[in-house]
């Protein structure tokens, strides 16, 4: 048998292969491109919504899909398992992210955290004040919560648009405004959204928390392991009538910020392996159980390298940002027009409410509550961030799309105060998006007029 050596050149079809792989991951890896998705999956479900075609939207997201074992069988309509089970991934990648910031990022330290934390509150108790000053009678106060909240992945794709010119503590100021934005988010749903507790379906969710904590204590690493725990906590959330998805929150903040103890180092170890595969594939007589043992080992080490919230982060990321948000998207934004009936029960006052809320009330609760804390000596601006750059965080910050859409699902149950919710969310955001790239264009052209180039280490 012919071996290959490391320089004998690749046939002409693989290394297309390997360039259109490697552009497919660099376009996964992009904020703006999962932004630029999430948006044409919003316009296809209201296009399609809208459409002659509009009966096989619906038709789409309320057939049934089952699950079961022998007798044991759950049915559950599509827009169940994208909103109940898929969006559970979603919050995973959000736990996680809270988890690496709180450990090393800027919510490691109350002095780092402390204005972002402010503004955070500021974008969540104004913009309810102003959905309220439109709606305070029920059914339509239940809403309250839906303007408060700001969609990560939409926010840092829009910035990511305005280029390099933005100081990059603008987006370190954004991210952890809208990781913290997260946080109370999900406090909200299982404080104000969750039905009457079952208190029975705790003991299941203990039991996927405990069996979680002891594969850790085994040191088990590979994530495979740890499907069947979460799942199990997930049934005990939705056995309680807390919104499961608050699974994934859950598993997230326990996910470990460093790697498995080893009895080797993990860069130590892949080097002798290397070593030691190298010699036994030059040898005349190979032993393939030897060699199996060694990869098995090779993998390992090469696994550990990374600690496990950055390495889950990393693999979920693109399958939550171009597969399972633009599903939710398409799932959820189809607002029929035609149906909708804004006179009626005040509907109008509810869109109205929550774009108003968005596209004044985020801003101007996150400046405002900036301004005060910095006034008083609580906090300082980062360095590198002025106050344009805090009014651009603000704006951007009404963009609540994901998050927003989620919320007014928990909050409406009658489908016409839920459209209305729904438009108000679409409006409010597209609008602080559109405010906001037109803000950011002005900074930018000021930066680059005004101030000397920005050193490449600096990005």
């Amino acid at each position: 048998m012919t071996r290959h050596t490391s320089g004998q050149a690749l046939p002409r079809v693989q290394l297309l292969a390997e360039r259109a792989l490697a552009t497919f991951e660099r376009f996964t890896h992009i904020q703006a491109a999962s932004g630029v998705i999430l948006l044409l999956a919003a316009a296809t479900a209201l296009i399609w919504a809208n459409s002659p075609l509009a009966p096989s939207y619906h038709a789409l997201w309320h057939t049934p899909l089952s699950i079961g074992l022998g007798e044991l069988t759950f049915s559950q309509p599509l827009h169940f398992w994208i909103n109940d089970a898929l969006m559970t991934v979603f919050f995973l990648v959000v736990g996680m992210e809270v988890r690496r910031e709180i450990h090393e990022g800027s919510l490691s330290s109350l002095r780092q955290a402390g204005l972002p934390i402010a503004a955070a509150l500021g974008g969540v108790i104004l913009p309810a004040i102003f959905y309220l000053l439109f709606n305070d009678t029920a059914p339509r106060q239940d809403g309250w919560a839906v303007p408060t909240a700001t969609d990560i992945a939409f926010a840092l794709g829009l910035l990511a648009l305005l280029g390099r010119s933005i100081p990059v503590n603008v987006r370190v100021f954004l991210l952890a405004l809208a990781i913290i934005d997260d946080i109370v988010a999900v406090l909200i749903i299982a404080l104000f959204y969750s039905g009457g507790l079952d208190y029975s379906g705790f003991l299941v969710a203990g039991a996927g928390l405990l069996l979680v904590l002891g594969l850790q204590k085994m040191g088990i690493g590979t994530a495979y392991a740890y499907i069947l725990p979460g799942a199990i906590l997930w049934v005990g959330l939705l056995m309680t009538g807390a919104h499961p998805t608050l699974a994934g929150v859950v598993l997230g903040l326990m996910t470990p910020v460093i790697p498995i103890r080893m009895r080797e180092r993990p860069l130590d170890m892949l080097t002798r392996l290397a070593g030691e595969l190298t010699g036994r594939a030059s040898s005349a007589s190979n032993d393939i159980e030897h060699m199996s043992e060694h990869l098995r080992q090779l993998r390992l080490a090469q696994r550990e390298l990374l600690p496990p919230v950055v390495r889950m982060q990393s693999v979920l990321h693109p399958w939550v940002a171009f597969g399972i948000m633009p599903l939710f998207a398409l799932a959820n934004a189809g607002i029929s027009v035609e149906g909708m009936q804004l006179s009626a029960d005040g509907a109008l006052w509810v869109t109205t409410g929550i774009m108003f809320a968005l596209v004044a009330g985020k801003p101007l609760g996150i400046i405002g509550m900036s301004w005060l804390v910095v006034r008083l000596g609580w906090c300082a601006l980062p360095a590198g961030v002025s106050w344009a750059g805090i009014w651009l965080v603000g704006l951007f910050a009404g963009v609540g799309f994901t998050m927003s859409m989620f919320i007014a699902m928990l909050a409406f149950s009658d489908p016409n105060l839920l459209g209305a919710a729904k438009l108000g969310v679409l409006t409010g955001s597209v609008l602080s998006a559109v405010l906001g790239l037109t803000w950011g264009a002005i900074m930018v052209r000021r930066l680059r007029g005004t101030a000397s180039p920005v050193p490449a280490e600096s990005y």
